[in-house]
């Protein structure tokens, strides 16, 4: 049986939404294992400052690099900006999101776009660039930080699951088109913080709700991302980080 030869990956990430939270988890998790780091932002200049210092800790290079997700002609120019301060980005992951609550009843055509530009639109755009600007000498890898609603639909978040379902699809459309040179993988995560919505009591119960009865962590998260990076042979899967939550007798929101 003849054997695959693996081509090198660049060691930079650009990790989008990384001044904090889940991002910035995903960002020190990376920067442990040495790779060089694009933490993007759009708002949150002051965070991006901090973790690109917290990241400099790790002997790699980081920078802050600024987008509006919803700006085409800013997401034309984002991995341009991370190649030039970084070098040739090897891997991409899409964590940046907006999530509000909407239905059938009260969905607009502003909260549709509000969650469908930046959670579908945007990663697909990067995903195409980041695979037109990829050397051709090298591989890559995408991770994509979809939702494990995807698994578990509900009434509450129609553009918000929609938009993930969207990109859920598209992990693996891309994952057969990419093939073999970029492997393409989402990780689904259930209650990691509480949300802009939720206060400490709500987001409690969320979590004692799942079937482990507890929350996961950003850094379980990041844990995942490193394993879908070093996994050779796993594409257009998702992993669930849930407590299993996706579990739908288990549902709660």
């Amino acid at each position: 049986m003849a054997k695959y030869i693996y081509r090198l990956v660049p060691k930079t990430a650009l990790v989008t939404g990384s001044s904090r939270r889940i991002g910035k988890a995903i960002a020190i998790a990376l920067a442990s294992k040495g790779w060089n780091i694009a933490v993007h932002y759009d708002n949150s200049a002051d965070e991006a400052k901090a973790t690109v210092h917290n990241l400099r800790t790790f002997g790699v290079k980081a920078e802050p690099i600024r987008a509006n997700l919803a700006d085409t002609s800013q997401l034309k120019t984002l991995i341009l900006q991370c190649e030039i301060a970084l070098g040739p980005v090897g891997l991409l992951v899409n964590n940046a999101s907006t999530f509000e609550q909407d239905s059938l009843a009260t969905v607009t055509r502003a909260s549709w776009d509000w969650h469908m530009t930046p959670n579908l639109w945007a990663p697909i755009f990067l995903m195409q660039d980041f695979a037109a600007r990829l050397p051709k000498k090298n591989e890559g890898v995408i991770v994509n930080i979809i939702d494990q609603k995807v698994w578990n639909l509900n009434d509450k978040f129609l553009s918000y699951t929609l938009s993930k379902l969207g990109l859920w699809g598209a992990t693996r459309i891309l994952a057969l088109e990419l093939a073999p040179r970029i492997r393409v993988n989402g990780i689904g995560p259930g209650p990691i913080l509480p949300s802009i919505h939720q206060d400490k009591e709500d987001f409690d119960r969320q979590s004692k709700a799942t079937p482990l009865q507890h929350n996961a962590s950003p850094e379980e998260i990041a844990e995942a991302v490193i394993f879908l990076v070093g996994a050779h042979s796993i594409t257009g899967q998702m992993i669930a980080v849930d407590s299993g939550q996706h579990l739908a007798c288990y549902s709660y929101e």
